[in-house]
């Protein structure tokens, strides 16, 4: 199992209660632990939903103040992060580490279409211009010929 401290902890070794908890944390903000059991709208002893925070917290994933007493939960890592390193394990299972195998995968599949796509590969050469690589940016797919897609 990975390490439990920071972000080293595998996400695909989180459970449903745990990516649902998560979930609200993202959604909301700060949260109480009550918040979480009413955002959840799922009969759950408080005692749990503190527990699980807990964990989450141990994890990585969360991070807590007090105010008057209580704990406020908030995110300690993004979304985009958390889901990040869970497509690498994917992509490392599953691809032999290539990303590139992966979304091909995904458009032969239809879970990415054209429009994903585009946002995909305009985000690929913003980055390219920010990081000085203008030049290898990809171009548009409606810039493409068909013979390219």
């Amino acid at each position: 199992m990975a390490s439990n401290s920071g972000n080293g902890h595998d996400p695909v070794e989180l459970g449903e209660l745990e990516r649902s908890i998560l979930l609200v944390v993202w959604r909301v903000g700060k949260v109480t632990a009550e918040q979480v059991r009413e955002e959840l709208g799922r009969p759950l002893k408080d005692s749990t939903i503190r527990t699980v925070l807990r964990r989450l917290e141990e994890k990585g994933y969360l991070a807590h103040s007090v105010e008057n007493r209580t704990f406020l939960y908030r995110p300690a890592e993004s979304r985009q992060r958390v889901a990040g390193r869970a497509a690498k394990r994917i992509v490392d299972w599953f691809c032999e580490g290539s990303v590139e195998a992966l979304l091909v995968g995904m458009v032969d599949s239809k879970v990415l279409g054209r429009a994903e796509l585009q946002r995909l590969a305009d985000r690929i050469a913003q980055a390219q211009v920010s990081a000085g690589e203008e030049s290898t940016a990809p171009k548009p797919i409606s810039a493409r010929n068909k013979t390219e897609e």
